[in-house]
């Protein structure tokens, strides 16, 4: 039994783990995996390169998943989200919600439409195990889900990220944000995406586990890119406003609290249909009691989850879920959930940090530019 718990336990390895090493990783487990979560340069670096030239991230422990009907998959799919994925052209992508019955949001996550029957998406690391069994459970006999564990994912993104890819793959610069193709990249097959989570330019590669170092190789031996880890990854994310499950959501949180509410379009408004949908259309015509918000701190001092939101000199008014040092502004930057009547833009509030009260705004996210490359 004791050898049965630690083979459970054992942190999971991802194609790239060698390579990781070989670079000076540090590795640190993350969503059930040893990840790398900075290499020798350091988290600023990193980031700051990311945003100027190109870092290529490993995103393998993601959760790859295949919905094929002969019918639409997207018909089904759409008892279980609040997103119009029907409507979804072929090559396009939608970034959508799997919702409880009280419009909690049990993950997030990306769905590419491949074809009439078929649909590709990517769900968290750390939700993939129970996001495949929900998937199973609710969409019905009719549509066959096949996980693509077999697969590899990585991430290559900054301002010179599509000049870099084109290099190798000149098919990949017709591609617009949230649009993807299956391509050859040097000679190897993939399936990419324009997409990533930094804020920037840049582009998902789904690609067979066995040719991912040979890929990555390609790529790192490119002068401008760079290998990126989980540590500046997250600080890419939170410059750029984006949500990381478990922490700014999860299932006691609904769309409309965590400012979400684009992702349920005007056809799924009215015709419901979804999990939840009596609560959030609720919420969108009576308000919310809480609000997620960007939080701009005075000084140097990083705050981090859990620290309570204060009215100046007063009671709590939310918390923070997301928070560190944002290398592009040069000071802390943070995310979090606020009553409505401290939310607005500029309002004064206080962060509580080892009892102490530090002076911050509330910001409006995202907090830096958003340079995707759109249609």
């Amino acid at each position: 039994m004791a050898e049965a718990l630690k083979t459970e336990t054992r942190l999971r390895q991802t194609p790239l783990h060698s390579l990781h090493v070989e670079l000076g990783a540090r590795m640190v487990p993350f969503g059930g995996y040893e990840m790398p979560v900075q290499y020798r340069g350091g988290i600023i670096s990193e980031h700051a390169h990311t945003r100027n030239a190109a870092g290529l991230f490993d995103v393998s422990h993601m959760g790859q998943v295949e919905l094929t009907s002969d019918k639409d998959p997207a018909l089904a799919l759409e008892r279980l989200v609040p997103g119009e994925i029907v409507g979804l052209e072929h090559g396009c992508m939608r970034y959508t919600l799997l919702l409880n019955e009280t419009g909690g949001i049990l993950d997030d996550l990306m769905v590419t439409r491949i074809s009439p029957e078929h649909l590709f998406l990517v769900v968290n690391a750390g939700r993939k195990e129970a996001d495949f069994e929900h998937l199973e459970l609710h969409l019905g006999a009719g549509v066959k889900i096949k996980r693509r564990d077999d697969r590899a994912l990585l991430a290559l993104q900054g301002a010179q990220a599509a000049s870099v890819l084109a290099r190798l793959c000149p098919l990949a610069t017709e591609l617009t944000f949230l649009t993807g193709a299956e391509v050859e990249i040097a000679g190897v097959n993939a399936f990419i995406t324009r997409s990533g989570y930094t804020g920037e330019d840049g582009f998902e590669i789904s690609i067979a586990a066995a040719e991912a170092e040979v890929l990555a190789r390609m790529l790192l031996a490119e002068p401008e890119v760079a290998p990126v880890g989980l540590g500046a990854r997250d600080s890419l994310r939170l410059e750029a406003g984006l949500c990381l499950y478990g922490h700014d959501i999860d299932e006691t949180t609904t769309p409309i609290e965590a400012g979400l509410a684009w992702t349920v379009n005007k056809r799924r408004r009215e015709e419901g249909g979804f999990p939840g949908a009596e609560v959030i259309m609720r919420q969108l015509s009576d308000g919310v009691g809480r609000r997620r918000v960007g939080i701009r701190l005075q000084g140097r001092t990083p705050v981090r989850e859990g620290a309570p939101i204060l009215v100046p000199n007063g009671p709590e008014v939310g918390r923070i879920t997301s928070g560190g040092f944002g290398p592009t502004l040069g000071g802390p930057v943070a995310m979090g959930y606020v009553a409505p009547t401290h939310a607005e833009v500029n309002t004064h509030v206080e962060v509580m940090v080892r009892g102490k009260a530090l002076s911050a705004r509330v910001a409006a996210l995202p907090f830096i530019k958003p340079n995707y490359h759109r249609n």
